[in-house]
Formats: C-alpha cells, structure tokens, sequence
C-alpha cells in the first residue's frame, strides 16, 4: 500500500479495504487538468471497478457519495459535488444539492429532435492550460457568501435553460443564456479567466460563434462554444490552432 503513489488509487483501496493484489490500467481520451471532470470521473470509475471485482453492486447514488467522500473529505481536495454525480449517472440532469447533503437527480426529458439539435451546436475547444480545479476554486470558494446574487442569476438561468429545452422556442436564446451563465462565473474571481481565454473567446465571437463558457472551475482546459452551424467552420478556422473535440452526450455513466 505504501508503494502506491496516486492520491486518489490510493484514498480508494484504503476505503474499500482492498487488501489482495491489483492491476489497474487507465486509458483517457482527453488531458488532466482540463476541467472536465477527469479526475472524478477517474474516481466515480475506479470505486465501481472495484466494488464489481467484490461482487457487489452499488446505486449511482452510492457511488456519487463515495467520490464526494473520497475526494472533499479524503483528498481534501477544494472541488465541487456535480462532477462525480454527472459521472456516476451520466445523461443530462439537473441535480439538487439540498443543505442536509443530500442530492436529488432528476433527469432532464427532452424531445431527441431538440437534444439532437442542442448538441450540433456545441464545439469543444482545448485552450492548452492546464490547471488544478482546486486551486481555481479556492480563489473564491472561502468567499461564496459575498456572491449570493450572482449564484441567484446562475440558479435562474439554469431554470431557465431548461424550460427552453423542453419547450419550442428557438434554441440559438440557449447559447446567450451561456453567455450571460459566464459572464456571472467570472465575477467570481481573477483565477476563473485570463487573457488567453478572453482572447480564445473574442476569436471565436468574431468569427459567428454565439456564447462560449470555460468548462469546469475556469482558468483553462476547454472553451465550450454555443456555434450556429452555418458558422462552425468559421471558427474552426478561426481557432484552428487549438484542438478541437467533436463531442455526443453519452447517457450511460
């Protein structure tokens, strides 16, 4: 066990009490870092293994609670709860975070058609910054209180959003609801944006994308941009030198 280096492999096994031998191989399709939820879904992924290895099988409420358990209380790591109850479920959800700790999932129903036509207009860009979640979040997290209202307006436009999924208004009002869901995020902090992203965005803005959001705490890993599909290739053009990753929603876990 002393051998094991990686934090979270390791925060794991010492959870579950794994005491016979492991091989644990990990292959990713995107880089560490990059405020996709990597690193709890790696967490979410590796307490299912293991638990499936005992024989047992665990709710994706269960699982979502390990994770959080693992990586807040464990790792002590300053990160959120919805990327290990995104990873644990999979599919698109509004999730409730309530003050007693627990969580409310409910699954978000929208017409195929329309989910079909909301994914055509997303493009995910990589900035190239790698940065730890953590310590992004801990720039504002000590400080949440001071910013009641812009979690307001979040909280609304999250209403928001998803009366227009599910209704049959024009679906180009989704991506300024994006915009204006980051415009409040970066009111949080410094750490949230940084020239590089705010020049990565402009570029695209300029070149017909409608909104565009750093995914995850913020200051670097992917810009995801709300993009008509007249314009996509535009701003492929435009942004041509960052990678680009062509992305479905995945309904799984």
């Amino acid at each position: 066990m002393d051998e094991v280096t990686h934090p979270a492999v390791k925060a794991v096994i010492k959870h579950l009490n794994v005491e016979h031998g492991l091989e644990i191989s990990h292959l990713g399709d995107l880089p560490s870092r990059s405020g996709m939820g990597s690193s709890s879904a790696f967490t979410v992924g590796l307490l299912k293994a293991l638990y499936a290895l005992e024989g047992k099988m665990i709710t994706k409420y269960d699982l979502s609670y390990e994770a959080i358990h693992i990586e807040q209380r464990v790792l002590k790591e300053n990160v959120g709860s919805q990327d290990q109850v995104s990873a644990a479920f999979g599919g698109l959800n509004k999730i409730e975070f309530h003050p007693n700790g627990s969580i409310s999932v409910m699954p978000i129903t929208i017409p195929p058609q329309r989910l079909e036509d909301l994914n055509r207009h997303l493009m995910l860009f990589y900035t190239g910054i790698q940065r730890t979640s953590s310590e992004v979040t801990e720039s504002f997290v000590r400080r949440m209180d001071e910013k009641k209202r812009q979690l307001r307006i979040m909280k609304d436009l999250v209403e928001e959003s998803i009366d227009l999924l599910n209704g049959s208004g024009d679906i180009l009002q989704f991506g300024e609801l994006l915009q204006e869901a980051w415009d409040s995020k970066k009111t949080f902090s410094n750490s949230v944006s940084n020239a590089d992203v705010d020049r990565m965005h402009s570029l695209a803005l300029e070149a017909g994308a409608i909104s565009g959001k750093i995914t995850g705490a913020g200051g670097g890993g992917f810009l995801l941009l709300f993009v008509p599909s007249a314009k996509q290739h535009a701003v492929k053009q435009a942004l041509s030198s960052y990678v680009h990753v062509p992305f479905n929603f995945e309904f799984s876990g």
